[in-house]
């Protein structure tokens, strides 16, 4: 990937200035899916947009100047991992990556729970800390189907690029390892049946509870732009063949991305939240078993 490639990955597509608007529509779309599918009119698909400007326009509270800094060091990460993991997403097929890179899209994708967590402890709140224990919980559960799966992957295109993970996966591997990746979204996005960190009738707003303001804008926006990244990776695995004109290219990603929101929407509408011991069962009986299959598939490939 040369400069000018990657400074347009960075700042136009699949970067901010797609990433922005889309990911904004993804969460509008999963609030008015979710009120239909419950029987609810629900908010109109702008309303995270207004949310976003109502909270960037509110005055912070006080802080010492120490404790202000970190607290937003942790959403701003967030958003410049996302921001980098979307320039990495092999969506075009000539798009060439360079070696390794999938190490790097994985690492910049983990960020963002990892900064939640510290932001919780941060806090010094005890719905804070509670969230961010429960945050730090679920996702190392949901990280070894997850990892497991990319490795199988891996493992059978027999390289650690995206681009030829996306377009070299045999389907006997794709299949159980992508369906392994799309059960662990909930868990990223924090939707029902997983929302377990950020559970408001329990924990008020989670980690979070203490960010307010511009503060709570940034994590809103990181958590816009990380629809838009888990999401789209998912896509990239899931559709090795593509029509190679870029306008084309951009409407499949594009359309495929609103389709897995409403499957993951229809899902999460369907589910009550489940305690931590339940979920941990979920993910190990269904993830878990999908990524071994995986793994299996792959070895199998690789020993032929």
């Amino acid at each position: 990937m040369n400069p000018a490639h990657a400074i347009a990955a960075l700042l136009v597509f699949p970067g901010l200035l797609y990433a922005l608007p889309m990911g904004l529509l993804m969460v509008g779309s999963e609030r008015k899916l979710r009120a239909r599918f419950q029987g609810r009119i629900g908010p109109p698909l702008t309303q995270p947009f207004y949310d976003l400007v109502k909270l960037a326009a509110k005055w912070p509270l006080p802080r010492t100047r120490g404790e202000r800094d970190i607290m937003a060091l942790f959403p701003l990460l967030s958003i410049g991992a996302m921001i980098g993991a979307l320039a990495l997403l092999p969506v075009f097929h000539d798009n060439s990556g360079f070696a390794g890179d999938l190490m790097l899209l994985v690492g910049l994708l983990e960020i963002p729970p990892i900064c939640l967590v510290l932001a919780g402890y941060a806090s010094r709140s005890i719905y804070g800390e509670i969230g961010a224990n429960r945050e730090a919980a679920i996702d190392i559960l949901c990280n070894v189907p997850f990892f497991a799966a990319l490795v199988a992957m891996a493992v059978a295109a027999g390289s650690l690029q995206t681009t030829n993970i996306a377009f070299a996966t045999p389907w006997q591997v794709r299949v159980p390892a992508l369906l392994a990746v799309l059960s662990c979204l909930p868990v990223k996005l924090r939707l029902n049946p997983f929302s377990i960190a950020n559970a408001e009738q329990e924990l008020l707003a989670g980690p979070l509870t203490e960010s307010e303001g511009r503060l709570l804008a940034l994590w809103e926006l990181a958590h816009v732009l990380e629809w838009v990244a888990l999401i789209g990776f998912a896509v990239t695995i899931a559709i090795p063949g593509r029509p190679g004109g870029r306008m084309l290219d951009v409407l499949l990603f594009a359309g495929a991305s609103l389709v897995v929101v409403v499957l993951l929407t229809l899902f999460a509408s369907g589910t009550a939240r489940l305690k931590l011991r339940q979920a941990t069962r979920l993910l190990w009986r269904c993830s878990t078993v999908l990524a071994a299959i995986a793994l299996a598939a792959a070895l199998l490939a690789r020993g032929n």
